[in-house]
């Protein structure tokens, strides 16, 4: 059923239909019933606009064919007559409105696609006054009806103005609506896939480290057996063996990262800037918020606008202190987010009016394994840890540190990174040189 509305003749005819029944809710504005403004050219002009890869020239002759056989039939009814020749005579010149009309459009659209909306209205009002004109002479040549006059002339030029710019309205805001739908969709899949790509990145760094220590405790397994078998070949073959163990645990995690991998296309997008990332930052960890049931207010200050294409790391480091700073507030409170430059360093600043953190733990919060977060079975939270993101900081030339705040209870999570660094292409290799995967 949705491939044949999508058909290009079946859609051509439902317009035809829409416009000859449209055009049947109308006014006369002249002495008699040969001539009506009706609704049907607003519907035509609408679905013209609205399906711009039909040809224009045979939707508008259709148009008119069903316009006249409509009108042919009503005037039958009307008055009274048996002869359909004459009714298709007395109404024919409606096809030649529809069909100039379509045909006029179609140049005028045809030829720039970007007109603005004030422009466009002001051109589809000379088309359809043209029509008119066009239409009124053939029936004044042809038919013999009376001449018209300039105040019918100015009530022809009035409606289409009218129409034209209402027409115009319409789709305007119906093509804006549209946009704003589609893009809050794709801001979503952006959202959604900066996540993951977050998430990713994270993890990779984190395997990356554990693939270099394993490398090292691999080259001394084996350098430990080169010892063993000049004197003891027994421990010397269990050296050997806990080697090539080590060395499969290394594959095995090497192919571990290579399959995440396929879950993120690096090269999606290649710059980002920090009001994005930000932006981004803050709606997430917004979402986080309420689904704990937190009331907190977020409050954001970036100093500069830079463009980078580290955005991922830098997303990374920044969704974890700010979703840190969430979980460290109990019901209510505020973070804060600051961006500055001071010299060649970029600041971060995330600083909540939580909890706080003890004196004596300040400096054990950026020890591997160390964590505050329980869960109700006592089971440690999981995470990349602040650990993790040091390291992701050290690999731009920065630093982190965490102060407690003066004003009260709460903590101020301040990272400089080098500026430098992040306008560099290659400061730190991307996910998939991390596995020497090409």
């Amino acid at each position: 059923m949705h491939s044949l509305f999508r058909n290009e003749k079946i859609q051509m005819v439902g317009i035809a239909l829409a416009t000859a029944i449209g055009a049947e809710f109308r006014i006369t504005p002249f002495s008699g019933d040969f001539y009506r403004i009706g609704l049907g050219v607003s519907i035509f002009l609408f679905f013209l606009l609205q399906f711009r890869h039909l040809s224009f020239v045979k939707t508008g002759f259709l148009a008119g064919i069903a316009a006249v056989i409509f009108q042919s039939v009503e005037w039958l009814i009307y008055t009274n007559s048996t002869s359909l020749l004459a009714g298709l005579q007395n109404n024919a010149p409606a096809a030649l409105y529809y069909t100039f009309f379509a045909w006029c459009l179609g140049k005028l659209l045809g030829r720039s696609k970007e007109i603005q909306p004030l422009a466009l209205g002001a051109l589809v009002t000379l088309v359809d006054f043209s029509s008119n004109l066009l239409e009124l002479l053939f029936r004044n040549l042809f038919l013999g009806t009376a001449p018209y006059h300039f105040n019918e002339l100015a009530l022809l030029l009035m409606t289409a103005v009218i129409r034209s710019y209402f027409v115009i309205g319409l789709y305007n805001s119906i093509a804006i609506q549209q946009f704003k739908m589609l893009h809050a969709e794709q801001e979503k899949r952006m959202e959604q896939m900066l996540n993951v790509g977050s998430s990713l990145y994270g993890e990779a760094f984190y395997l990356r480290k554990s693939m270099d220590n394993i490398e090292g405790i691999t080259a001394s397994s084996f350098e430990l057996y080169d010892k063993l078998r000049q004197e003891q070949s027994l421990l010397a073959k269990q050296a050997l063996v806990v080697t090539q163990q080590i060395h499969e645990v290394k594959k095995d995690t090497q192919r571990i990262l290579a399959g995440l991998l396929k879950l993120f296309n690096n090269e999606t997008l290649t710059q980002m800037s920090l009001v994005e990332v930000v932006h981004y930052v803050r709606k997430g960890n917004m979402e986080y918020s309420e689904m704990l049931g937190k009331k907190i207010v977020f409050k954001q200050q970036v100093a500069l606008d830079l463009i980078t294409p580290h955005y991922i790391a830098l997303l990374t480091i920044l969704n974890n202190l700010v979703a840190n700073a969430v979980e460290a507030i109990e019901s209510s409170g505020s973070i804060d987010i600051e961006i500055s430059q001071h010299g060649g360093k970029l600041i971060f600043i995330v600083a909540d009016s939580g909890k706080g953190i003890p004196p004596e733990e300040v400096e054990l919060v950026f020890e591997p394994g160390f964590t505050t977060k329980f869960d109700q079975t006592g089971i440690a939270a999981t995470g990349i840890g602040l650990s993790h993101v040091r390291d992701i900081i050290s690999s731009f030339e920065g630093s982190i540190r965490a102060e407690q705040l003066d004003a009260g209870p709460g903590t101020a999570f301040i990272v400089e990174l080098s500026l430098a660094a992040l306008n560099h292409p290659n400061t730190t290799p991307n996910l998939k040189e991390v596995l020497h995967v090409h």
